[in-house]
């Protein structure tokens, strides 16, 4: 158990971990004023037992007892609020951090984790612990430390007592280690369950469309089911294994009063032990029994806050991208890669690669469908670092950049756009979250996505669908440019840019891609044969090489994959309805 304490004090960070310290320091104060109800009671009982309740023992008593529920009511709002900002700020905080931390892990670790299982880091685990972790790791401290408390207080009253408390409390402390062990074995459990039932959700919801299309819906939800069905097993499992194990632990809580009262009485009838204690006695195991019943409730729930903070910390400890290099800003935007490899996990998918990009020069890469071009965009871009071999930029390995440095240099226009349920106005100017309206407005009208924005029911401010969902295809990719216009980067990365719109968008798109390019270093993906011809260096990339590189009519008049490409693409042209 202090193990688990000590984990989630170290996770909350410096200034968390300072406030549920005090939160506990002040915990013990407000046990001791509880306990003072004890004295209260016993002023009275020893005045009843006298046969004489004066006004002094009743203002006594009373004052005794207002003095225990005022400091301890005092004391559980400040320990109370310290306990709320220290979760939800560590909570808070290390969303934050695993987010940064994760805008430097190599991208093979998203194509290895789901968005399921990231998402369920980020919200079901988080989320527990912002607000189940405070709550459960307080009450649990608050519980033992109230017994702590009395039983030392009992010590004063009759020795005897207090070893019975002792005994019992130790008894508890077994019954609650091993429920701790019974719930640290299914925590892991739920937690997967939990991690799958995220992962399983997004995955229907993200491919509805194709469920329906092609009338997966059986198949698909036969999946969802699953893994809702092991959900409900793994929790109910967990329950049923830990209530057994509560009750004894509360059964020993109660048998711990029992025995108190049991011995109070016959100590008394014995004659060893005073009326006014034995009455003192037997209103302490109550109160011992309140605070024991109390812990036991939530301490099985330490596990699951023990799981949930090393699933966070998993994240926290991937390696990332080395991030030791020099913020540079380099006098060229001459691109190259010297004999390049790489692996994704045992595939080899770059092999022996070596280019050169001159500033302001427009290079195109083309071949087969997992050739290895978009891999080779993201070592170029050093999303990704080679396993061997060099990519420079102005000469510099890139490796040596900063990494934010970097990126400075690098705009991107991907297929798939993603736009943040945000307005259209805050999509645009994602990456300079500062910039005027005006600045906004003009890369807009250089996107050719002005006129349907304004269209739209609040313009520029109208909240857009989470992914874009609200807009088609094109408007999409034009909103994407805009907001690859406003950062201005040198170079700029278009992965199938144009690959899935529909011939009404071509035009404005190929304008927006016009605006965004010019005097701009562009490497391109490209299977439509006009922005191909129109590159200074096409390279032909087959199963992780090059195998061929020059002008449109040099490539073209060679037999091999560059000729085949652009018969296909001449031939599919020239199909008419």
């Amino acid at each position: 158990m202090l193990e688990i304490y000590r984990k989630f004090l170290a996770f909350c960070g410096e200034e968390n971990r300072k406030k549920f310290q005090r939160s506990i320091l002040l915990g013990l104060f407000q046990a001791i004023f509880d306990a003072l109800k004890i004295p209260a009671i016993a002023v009275m009982v020893r005045a009843l037992l006298n046969g004489s309740v004066t006004t002094k023992d009743i203002l006594l008593s009373l004052g005794i007892m207002l003095v225990s529920i005022a400091g301890a009511g005092l004391i559980k709002s400040k320990s109370s609020m310290l306990q709320t900002e220290g979760g939800y700020n560590a909570c808070a905080e290390k969303r934050i951090e695993i987010a940064e931390h994760m805008r430097y892990l190599p991208m093979g670790y998203f194509n290895q984790k789901s968005l399921g299982q990231i998402t369920s880091v980020t919200t079901n685990v988080m989320g527990n612990l912002e607000n189940v972790a405070t709550r459960v790791v307080m009450m649990v401290a608050e519980g033992l430390l109230t017994t702590f408390v009395i039983l030392v207080m009992l010590a004063f009253f009759d020795w005897r007592i207090a070893l019975v408390l002792l005994c019992g409390f130790l008894l508890y402390l077994v019954a609650n280690n091993a429920l701790q062990k019974a719930s640290g074995r299914l925590s892991s459990r739920k937690l997967d369950a939990d991690e799958k039932l995220v992962e399983k959700v997004v995955e229907y919801l993200r491919g509805m469309a194709e469920v329906k299309a092609y009338h997966l819906v059986g198949a698909k939800s036969r999946e969802l089911n699953d893994a809702i069905s092991e959900n409900v097993k793994a929790n109910t499992d967990m329950e049923m294994t830990l209530v057994p194990r509560m009750a004894v632990q509360s059964a020993i809580a109660k048998l711990t009063g029992v025995a108190m009262v049991f011995f109070s009485c016959l100590f008394f009838v014995q004659g060893t032990m005073e009326p006014l204690v034995a009455v003192v006695m037997v209103i302490s195991a109550f109160i011992v029994y309140a605070s024991l019943e109390s812990a036991g409730n939530y301490s099985a729930l330490l596990r699951t806050v023990d799981m949930s903070v090393d699933r966070a910390g998993e994240i926290l400890a991937i390696p990332q991208i080395d991030l030791s290099g020099d913020v540079r800003t380099p006098a060229s935007r001459n691109l190259s890669a010297e004999d390049i490899t790489f692996k994704y996990e045992e595939k080899q998918v770059i092999d022996g690669v070596s280019l050169t990009i001159p500033e302001k020069s427009t290079i195109a890469l083309v071949g087969p469908s997992g050739g290895g071009k978009t891999t080779l965009v993201n070592l170029l871009a050093r999303f990704w670092d080679v396993d061997s071999g060099t990519v420079r930029l102005d000469g510099v390995d890139v490796r040596d950049y900063d990494m934010d440095s970097l990126m400075e240099n690098f705009s991107f226009v991907f297929q798939n756009v993603y736009l943040f349920k945000d307005t259209v106005a805050n999509n645009i100017r994602f990456g300079h979250p500062e910039a005027p309206m005006e600045e906004v407005i003009a890369a807009a009208k250089k996107a050719c996505c002005h006129d349907f924005i304004m269209a739209l029911p609040d313009g520029y401010d109208t909240v857009i669908g989470s992914g874009g969902a609200s807009l088609s295809g094109g408007e999409r990719q034009r909103i994407s440019i805009a907001r690859a216009i406003m950062k201005d980067a040198p170079v700029i990365i278009l992965d199938e840019a144009t690959a899935n719109v529909d011939p009404e968008n071509e035009k404005d798109l190929m304008d927006a891609i016009e605006a965004l390019t010019a005097e701009k270093t562009v490497i391109m993906i490209a299977h439509r044969l006009k922005t191909v011809e129109q590159a200074d260096c096409i390279y032909v990339v087959d199963h992780g090489r090059i195998v061929a590189s020059g002008t449109h009519e040099e490539l073209l008049a060679k037999p091999g994959i560059y000729q085949n490409f652009i018969a296909a693409r001449r031939e599919a042209v020239g199909w008419k309805l």
